[in-house]
């Protein structure tokens, strides 16, 4: 795992990078993201699917998109995240609102980091659980 230095750097430049295109149009705001917790919110609306609901695929996009910014916050510069596996259990929908994601690592070493993210509705109630597994490689020179 990478120093504090380290993430701080890499915090630097996510904050100028800011979020990606697809997180961009679909609302995702970056709360914090520190080694411990990464914690963004997005908008049920705009995100939902024919009936009026959450779509599943936009609780993976926030998942995956909080593991991934975590995972890049526990390596070391010179190394990347990709995400290998996404599982996510749907609890219950959404239809207003916005959704809270917040990524917990589970474990973290050389090769492999494996988050939890819970989604949870304006009233705090679980609205899904994933986990995200990610490769850890090195940068191509």
């Amino acid at each position: 795992m990478g120093d504090d230095a380290v993430n701080d750097e890499v915090l630097d430049t996510l904050t100028q990078w800011g979020v990606g295109a697809l997180e961009e149009k679909m609302g995702i705001e970056l709360i914090s993201a520190d080694r411990e917790r990464v914690v963004a919110t997005m908008p049920v609306e705009g995100n939902t699917q024919p009936l009026g609901l959450l779509h599943g695929g936009a609780s993976a996009v926030l998942a995956e998109s909080l593991g991934s910014i975590h995972g890049t916050l526990l390596v070391a510069p010179e190394s990347v995240v990709v995400g290998i596996d996404l599982n996510c259990t749907h609890h219950r929908s959404a239809t207003s609102g916005h959704v809270r994601g917040e990524s917990l690592v589970l474990s973290a070493g050389r090769t492999v980091v494996c988050t939890e993210i819970r989604i949870v509705d304006d009233s705090n109630r679980p609205v899904c659980t994933a986990r995200l597994t990610c490769l850890v490689r090195a940068v191509a020179k």
